[in-house]
């Protein structure tokens, strides 16, 4: 299932789709590097594309953690993403005033794990219009997200998908239960794998969440041959100078020959 947001282009594709970009904006010259080879790449191969990069991040494991350039910088140059490149822009958000001023760029409002739970953030998303992806929380079992999934249609929009990102394993680290994409497809809406921070070590002493970026390549395998409907992956030039979640995030130059992999999975299967 491909989210309406992707137009009507796609209609007969059977690729998944992809939402990938950097975890945070760093600034508009890597933003922009980076959103023009994925769309290059996704082009080539004929996968649906949604660009994502948070304008803000709240949620950090330190004080001294990067959250951002300044919410209206980082807006803008989304904006500017999506006026150049003309990619549909997935951002997220994490108070109910936000919803409204993100929604001004972003075609799909995200909603934290962590958060999932919100019933005022979730109703504030559902009442922009945009498409809500929901993140499932590291704490929630697959079938509980139903009830995330009912308050946004509750609120009078259709336009929900949700993203599996592992389930807390110990104090320090997450699994994915491949059996969960199959219970969240009893929503009837569109499930992705999140093939990145589903690899997070969090809750570290230092303070910066780890990853096990090495495995990327069999989650996002897995989450294929299992029949998720989209993947998510954070991806950037230099993973190890990325201002956030660098320990969890694909190489770019990894990107292209990754998804061709998957393509051939994919095409197995159908």
């Amino acid at each position: 299932m491909i989210p309406d947001i992707l137009g009507t282009s796609y209609a007969g594709n059977n690729n998944f789709f992809l939402i990938a970009g950097p975890c945070v904006v760093e600034g508009e010259e890597i933003t922009l590097r980076i959103a023009r080879e994925i769309k290059a790449i996704c082009e080539e191969l004929d996968i649906p594309f949604c660009f994502k990069a948070s304008y803000k991040k709240a949620n950090r494991s330190s004080l001294r953690s990067f959250t951002g350039i300044g919410n209206e910088e980082a807006l803008a140059v989304l904006r500017t993403v999506k006026e150049e490149l003309h990619v549909p822009i997935v951002t997220d958000i994490h108070t109910e005033e936000e919803a409204a001023w993100a929604a001004q760029v972003a075609d799909v409002l995200q909603i934290p794990a962590f958060l999932c739970r919100q019933t005022d953030l979730l109703v504030a998303a559902a009442k922009t219009g945009r498409t809500v992806n929901i993140k499932k929380g590291q704490f929630m079992s697959p079938e509980a997200m139903s009830n995330a999934v009912e308050k946004v249609r509750e609120a009078g929009n259709p336009r929900v998908m949700l993203t599996e990102r592992g389930t807390c394993f110990g104090y320090q680290d997450l699994v994915v239960d491949f059996r969960g994409v199959k219970a969240m497809q009893q929503n009837h809406c569109p499930v992705v794998l999140d093939c990145t921070h589903s690899l997070q070590q969090p809750n570290q002493p230092s303070g910066v969440t780890g990853g096990r970026p090495d495995l990327i390549e069999t989650i996002a395998k897995a989450g294929v041959a299992v029949g998720f409907d989209g993947l998510f992956m954070e991806t950037h030039p230099e993973p190890a100078k990325a201002l956030s979640d660098g320990a969890n995030m694909l190489p770019l130059h990894e990107l292209k020959p990754l998804l061709t992999k998957l393509i051939r999975i994919r095409q197995s299967i159908i």
